[in-house]
């Protein structure tokens, strides 16, 4: 057979199959939907029924772009959801606010706070509705990666075993192909848990309206005593609120007995609400909406993000840390920029007009992710906290800094994208110094160079 002919049954063996992706979360609907409408056959598998809870809950502005690129935008809008146009920071009676819509970067500045279980139900059944075949309570248990003429192959619970065009592994926590092809490293960030729930929270009464609160704000809050613990509460629609604690595992399991029934979980909760001021004002009237849980080693890296007929999107491949909220965000980022190269690999009909998935979208969408690492571990070492209750903030260094919190960790032009470690510790420095002596030129810090 000749080239050609070799060409070509290579070309027919692609569109013959499905491309597979594992897990309905943001990402695996978003390739879905973006395949799907592209004319592609696709089948979802997910391991869970919908809906089902998951954290997760306050969207960056930059996922609104995600969600329109895809054509998920319509379903999402239909969720209506709690705007969302920044984040309210407090500490030890300090107030700041980072207003997305004044950022330095071009897109969106609003977005939403979801609960995920809607939020989630909504998107896949978007992607079903373009044509995604969509399979739950469905297990991955065996994975063999693209080998010659053959394509990646799956084994399910159920002995079904799939043939793929190619695998998208969107698994979330369940981390499939990073568990079965052995890619899991080191996270680099400090093991950490985190204590969750919902709650009712009581907030809309309050008279006069609480200083610094707005529900169309996530609130950060930190420990008055611990530095590294601190405390998420996420507004949502009617009245409810996702409410959370993170911290170092010693600390956060010390409080309560040693007991993990959800009684004792909500106890320890509820104990760490109460000594952050802030928190148990605004929360004196909440009650609970669900069970709390608890998650902890939640970061996660892999040593590469693609291999022979895969590649793996958001949590599947690396979480950071709750702290910014980037976690949808990275997720439908990798989903989008991974799609055009799938598109590709169907089409190919010569080797070596095969994306490279190193240098178009490993490299690449690991650049933004480092971003974020490194405001989370700014956020923890104390930098970053200096930078958000600097007394006068300089507009355009606030500027740059709410559009990285803004989920635009790609763009380049911003110097706190572009050299992000230096600048967070030069300016911390100069943020230290103006907490230490509030003198005029400390405070009007220039930006570093």
């Amino acid at each position: 057979m000749d080239k050609a002919r070799d060409s070509h049954t290579d070309l027919s063996r692609h569109q013959a199959k499905e491309v597979i992706i594992i897990g309905a979360g943001p990402a695996g609907a978003a390739a879905a939907a973006w395949l799907a409408r592209a004319g592609h056959a696709v089948r979802v598998l997910e391991r869970s029924h919908f809906p089902r809870f998951s954290i997760g809950e306050s969207l960056l502005p930059r996922c609104m772009q995600h969600l329109k690129a895809c054509g998920l935008m319509p379903y999402a809008e239909a969720g209506d959801y709690q705007p969302k146009t920044g984040a309210a920071f407090t500490r030890r009676g300090e107030h700041r606010h980072i207003d997305f819509r004044d950022k330095f970067s071009d897109g969106p500045g609003t977005t939403w706070q979801i609960e995920r279980a809607d939020f989630d139900q909504r998107l896949i059944e978007g992607a079903r509705e373009y044509g995604a075949k969509v399979e739950f309570g469905v297990t991955v248990n065996g994975f063999r990666a693209a080998e010659g003429n053959e394509g990646p192959r799956l084994t399910l619970e159920d002995g079904r075993e799939l043939e793929a065009a190619f695998v998208l592994d969107a698994s979330g926590y369940g981390r499939v192909l990073a568990r079965l092809e052995s890619l899991e490293r080191d996270p680099r960030l400090e093991p950490r848990v985190a204590l969750f729930g919902h709650v009712h929270d009581g907030i809309a009464g309050l008279t006069p309206p609480a200083e610094g609160y707005h529900r169309d704000n996530i609130l950060i809050a930190s420990h008055p005593v611990h530095p590294d613990v601190w405390y998420w509460l996420i507004p949502f629609t009617h009245g409810r609120a996702s409410l959370g604690v993170v911290g170092p595992r010693e600390l956060i399991e010390a409080t309560g007995d040693d007991s993990e029934n959800s009684l004792n979980k909500q106890q320890r909760l509820w104990q760490w609400v109460n000594e952050e001021p802030r928190l148990n004002e605004l929360l004196r009237d909440a009650t609970p909406a669900n069970a709390v849980q608890s998650l902890g080693g939640y970061s996660a890296d892999v040593s590469r993000l693609h291999g022979p007929g895969y590649a793996l999107l958001g949590n599947a491949g690396e979480f950071l840390d709750p702290v910014f909220s980037s976690g949808v965000t990275i997720a439908l980022e990798s989903a989008l920029r991974a799609m055009p190269l799938v598109e590709r690999e169907l089409a190919c009909t010569d080797e070596s007009q095969r994306p490279d998935w190193a240098s178009e979208f490993e490299q690449p969408l690991r650049r933004g992710i480092n971003v974020f690492r490194e405001f989370v571990t700014a956020w923890y070492d104390g930098r970053l906290p200096d930078i958000i209750y600097h007394p006068d903030p300089h507009l355009r260094i606030r500027q740059m800094i709410s559009a990285v919190l803004a989920g635009y960790a790609w763009d380049e032009k911003n110097p706190f994208v572009s050299a992000s470690r230096r600048r967070l510790t030069a300016l911390a420095t100069l943020s230290a110094s103006a907490h230490d002596t509030r003198q005029p030129a400390a405070r009007k810090g220039k930006i570093p160079s």
